[in-house]
């Protein structure tokens, strides 16, 4: 069966579904008033499962990767939820001190997409972490509406400072040069932003369509920023020129791009949403980013 692609919904079919997976709106909400949006062959309910993420299909590195050695590390996380867990990859057999990259998933936690994107980084020769925000709760429990459902349950202000503690406890891991950038998805793209204000050692953010950051908050950034935004995203886009403009006046080295006609999500390969294009594109000049930043 082919592939489908976001060309193959209706507009207001992509809103409604972003809607959804945001927690803006129910499953019921959604299969009602996607209803008017069927096309040929395909129900409501049909719709909903086209758009949910094939991890196996779309899965890049096989997590028992010989090149990679990968585990899952528990950290404390003081002022957070007390003890935390991630997903930790390195090169296997890596020579000499390697540069940092903390992964932020978006709001399902450590599904299997993101375990996927963390080795893809470490097989770039990075030593790559990504934190599992439900931990707390059990960890990812294998299905993403379930993921959503937990998620609504953890406590933001703790959440954040458990990421911020994994940046910490990453600047400091074993193999590595101390020097700790983030790349992050929707949820993780707004952490991104949240450390960068944040960590004054950071050392590199690359936001993929995420919550901007206070504007109060700006000046405190230090780090070189590389945001990502979807042309099709109103909800993010909203606050992309007051951010840019707050960023400016701070005097923080950020670069944004839009990449057009293109939805919120397009960076990740298992939903339709995903636009190899602008990912690749994306993902280019984030590996170069990380890699002028983060390494020497």
């Amino acid at each position: 069966m082919t592939q489908k692609t976001a060309q193959d919904f209706h507009p207001q079919t992509l809103k409604l579904f972003d809607q959804y997976v945001h927690g803006d709106i129910t499953r019921r909400d959604f299969l009602s008033g996607v209803a008017r949006y069927t096309v040929a062959g395909m129900s409501a309910v049909a719709i909903l499962e086209a758009l949910t993420p094939n991890f196996v299909q779309a899965q890049q590195i096989a997590p028992t990767d010989a090149r990679l050695e990968a585990s899952y590390v528990e950290y404390p996380s003081p002022g957070g939820n007390g003890k935390m867990r991630g997903y930790l990859v390195k090169p296997a057999g890596a020579k000499g001190p390697l540069p940092l990259v903390l992964v932020v998933h978006e709001n399902r936690g450590l599904n299997p997409h993101i375990e996927d994107i963390t080795r893809r980084i470490a097989l770039d020769n990075f030593i790559a972490f990504a934190p599992d925000a439900l931990f707390t709760l059990g960890g990812y429990p294998g299905d993403e509406d379930k993921a959503r459902e937990l998620f609504k349950g953890l406590d933001p202000v703790k959440t954040k400072q458990d990421f911020v503690n994994a940046a910490k406890v990453l600047a400091t891991m074993s193999g590595g040069n101390g020097k700790v950038g983030v790349v992050g998805f929707c949820y993780g793209g707004g952490i991104a932003n949240y450390l960068a204000t944040q960590l004054p050692e950071l050392a590199a953010a690359v936001p993929f369509y995420g919550r901007q950051a206070e504007l109060a908050d700006v000046p405190a950034i230090k780090a070189p920023l590389l945001i990502h935004y979807a042309g099709n995203d109103e909800r993010i886009n909203g606050g992309a020129a007051a951010y840019d403009a707050a960023l400016k006046a701070a005097g923080v080295k950020a670069e944004s791009f839009t990449y057009p006609n293109v939805e919120h999500g397009f960076n990740n390969d298992t939903t339709p949403r995903f636009d190899k294009a602008s990912a690749d594109l994306a993902w280019q000049r984030t590996m170069a980013f990380f890699n002028q930043h983060l390494r020497g």
